[in-house]
């Protein structure tokens, strides 16, 4: 669906240049969910941005299908732009309109006649579940039923792709699952491909396919989400995967092991077995459960023993269980 290829933007300030993307390289396949994670300032939303050229790059090029965006004629460029939808944190709904009338407006701007305008947009209604609100305005509604109006606003051209930038941001974490279970149902149904922006891995882990870690302008690694989850590679990603996002459970101060659980090896008792195994109490600096695609996932932050050959038998057992695991060194500061 879309190729990047050394997709770069630099803006230029008063303090002087910032690279909010630095050759970036990435594919994202037709009708997957693909997610970009970072911190603020990682550059991920002016990478989204890039996508239907709203910001045009410095360098590089991006392919839509088989259309290079960054070379494309204006009529071009008009026609793949009408395939790419996108939504919002803030939602950007037109506040002198109802609810209705802001699912039409794209289909006005199109030129589609009023009546098959409405009809449209009550079909989208019912999709995102909104039927009794077309008469509404956004002062009347919800964050939640606000985002499902700005998506089926932005369904009503019949879009290939739905861009998402922190499209769950400004949501309690409730209404957040139901409108990613609502974007999940679009992609399953309606065969969009969906481009999620997000700084919550969370978010990335319940819905989407593979995901791109940035950090700087810079796509530090990619994969499959339960790739990234096992077998984080990049800071950036370890930090983000890491249960300090939680209340309680805080970051570990010295050197660890952090043993990744899959659905089937969660029923192992591999905590008692390594206490047998190696004689000697394992200190457990924290744990947590995730649901990755439907499927149960969990991580165990054990102390690091000082004894090497300790370490060496747990990673030996772990192993023979098929259990991921990786040796965390804190570095002092």
């Amino acid at each position: 669906m879309f190729t990047l290829e050394n997709v770069t933007k630099v803006f230029e300030t008063k303090e002087g240049s910032i690279t909010a993307a630095d050759h970036v390289n990435l594919e994202i396949a037709d009708g997957e969910i693909f997610g970009i994670i970072g911190f603020s300032g990682a550059g991920k939303s002016t990478l989204v941005r890039c996508l239907n050229l709203l910001e045009r790059p410095n360098e590089g090029h991006i392919w839509f299908k088989d259309i290079d965006l960054t070379t494309a004629s204006q009529k071009q460029l008009r026609e793949a732009r009408r395939s790419i939808g996108m939504i919002f944190q803030q939602f950007n709904l037109l506040s002198q309109r109802n609810v209705i009338d802001n699912i039409c407006y794209p289909l006005e701007i199109s030129g589609v006649d009023k009546k098959s305008a409405k009809e449209k947009a009550r079909e989208l209604l019912r999709i995102v579940d909104l039927q009794d609100k077309e008469h509404a305005y956004p002062s009347q509604l919800s964050g939640g039923q606000k985002q499902r109006v700005a998506i089926a606003r932005a369904l009503a051209t019949d879009p290939k792709v739905l861009l998402c930038d922190e499209a769950t941001s400004a949501l309690d974490p409730l209404t957040t699952r139901n409108i990613l279970d609502l974007l999940k149902n679009i992609n399953r149904e309606m065969g969009v491909t969906i481009v999620i922006i997000t700084h919550e891995m969370r978010v990335v882990e319940q819905i989407c396919d593979r995901v791109a870690v940035m950090s700087d302008g810079i796509v530090e690694e990619s994969g499959t989400v339960r790739e990234i989850f096992t077998n984080p590679r990049s800071e950036t990603a370890r930090k983000l995967v890491m249960p300090e996002r939680t209340s309680d459970v805080r970051t570990p101060t010295r050197d660890y092991i952090r043993i990744v659980f899959d659905g089937q090896s969660s029923y192992e008792p591999v905590l008692s077995q390594l206490i047998l195994a190696t004689h000697m109490e394992l200190n457990i600096l924290g744990a947590g459960t995730e649901d990755i695609g439907g499927s149960a996932y969990g991580q165990l932050l054990i102390e690091k023993p000082a004894d090497e050959e300790k370490v060496g038998i747990i990673k030996d057992i772990l192993k023979q269980k098929n259990v991921v695991c990786e040796i965390v060194e804190i570095k002092e500061q």
